[in-house]
């Protein structure tokens, strides 16, 4: 998928009864609740993962346009923060 112009790859994973949402490129991903950002920030913080949660959301669509609810550290150092929409988050990264 491209967001303006911009190359995303975006991922549904359907599973009983919920699916998991990401959108993703070679920097980093915004996924929905099933995203652990505690564990990115905590024990696994020396990958230096850029990822943003947004919570709620039942499409790709959804997750483009919903505020991040959390994201990880190294996601703030790249200038993605908390309530960003999705998208603005993914434009940040390319």
């Amino acid at each position: 998928m491209f967001i303006e112009g911009r190359p995303f790859t975006a991922i549904t994973v359907a599973l009983p009864k919920t699916k998991l949402l990401v959108v993703t490129n070679e920097k980093g991903y915004i996924m929905c609740g099933a995203l652990d950002v505690g564990l990115l920030n905590e024990k696994l913080k020396d990958r230096k993962v850029i990822a943003g949660r947004a919570v709620g959301v039942k499409t790709i669509a959804e997750l483009l346009e919903a505020p991040l609810e959390s994201v990880t550290i190294e996601a703030e150092n790249a200038g993605i923060h908390k309530g960003m929409k999705g998208k603005a988050a993914l434009l940040t990264l390319s």
